[in-house]
């Protein structure tokens, strides 16, 4: 009954609020930004909805994984990027407007795309063991209520109570913060058996995931000459997925726990390669001016 509830009730509203927060934080103007940068967005776009799917699918096939753990593994691809890959692009100095502006368009994008993966991924590595007929206007419409409603009504509330949202944002995000840390922890004790089982062998894969789609980012951005904040910010939007959201997915709307080992383990990791990459950024951007200061601190409220 307690598995029940954390599933059904805990999650989905700590989800949520999570994605409320985020919501807040963002205007219909981040929407239209992605036009100032096209190439970068561009380049974000390949990047974060066709490459990372592939080079998910290609580790998985490398390391042999099947069934729901591959699933697992594809709905973390197939996750939009959260709060976090915005709270590094500002500690690496990059562009923070680029990636509120990246963030709100992948939330859109990913009602559409998450259902299309999920359907296949179910039927590619488990069409012998589970064959469905894949609820795609219900799983779309669980999405949007996990992503969109929550978005919107945060934007309403900056939009219609501007003062109030500037002076509590930040205790939001706080409080963001902890019920990621808890959504996770939670995910962790809930499967302690299976995840202290098969912990040794989805790390690899996860570090593998996050490693190859920072390269890629920061690669192609640099090929395609996008200046470095910006191809900094597109590396780490194509390398930070929601895992909160890849948890929910797995365990409310699959009810599939062994497919949420893979995010529970990202929700862990992606902090370690993308400090990581934090700190290696910083040392090639340079700090910013006082008027770029103010410019992104303010994006982030």
């Amino acid at each position: 009954m307690q598995g029940d509830i954390l599933s059904t009730i805990v999650l989905p509203l700590g989800l949520a609020f999570i994605m409320f927060t985020l919501g807040a934080g963002l205007t219909l103007t981040d929407f239209k930004r992605v036009f100032l940068h096209p190439k970068a967005f561009a380049v974000g776009v390949l990047c974060h909805f066709i490459l990372l799917p592939l080079v998910a699918y290609a580790i998985v096939q490398a390391f042999g994984v099947t069934g729901a753990m591959a699933v697992g593994f594809m709905i973390i691809a197939a996750c939009p990027t959260g709060t976090t890959s915005n709270l590094l692009t500002y500690h690496a100095r990059a562009d923070v407007a680029l990636a509120l502006s990246f963030t709100a368009v992948a939330g859109v994008v990913a009602v559409f795309t998450i259902p299309m993966i999920l359907d296949w991924s179910i039927n590619h590595f488990m069409g012998a063991q589970q064959k469905i007929n894949f609820p795609y206007g219900l799983v779309m419409g669980q999405i949007a209520l996990l992503l969109g409603v929550p978005v919107a009504l945060g934007m309403a509330l900056r939009k219609f109570a501007p003062e109030f949202t500037r002076r509590f944002h930040g205790t939001m995000g706080l409080i963001a913060t902890v019920l990621f840390v808890l959504i996770v922890l939670g995910a962790i004790a809930k499967n302690w058996g299976l995840l202290k089982e098969h912990a040794p062998s989805l790390a690899p894969m996860v570090l593998a995931i996050n490693v190859v789609m920072l390269l890629l980012g920061l690669g192609l951005s640099l090929l395609t000459r996008v200046p470095m904040r910006q191809a900094v910010t597109v590396a780490i939007e194509s390398s930070v997925q929601n895992s909160t959201l890849a948890i929910v997915i797995s365990s409310t709307i699959l009810m599939n726990d062994t497919m949420m080992l893979p995010a529970a383990v990202y929700g862990i990791l992606m902090y370690f390669t993308g400090i990581l990459f934090v700190f290696v950024a910083r040392r090639f951007l340079p700090p910013l001016t006082t008027e770029e200061q103010v410019a992104a601190a303010a994006a982030m409220h």
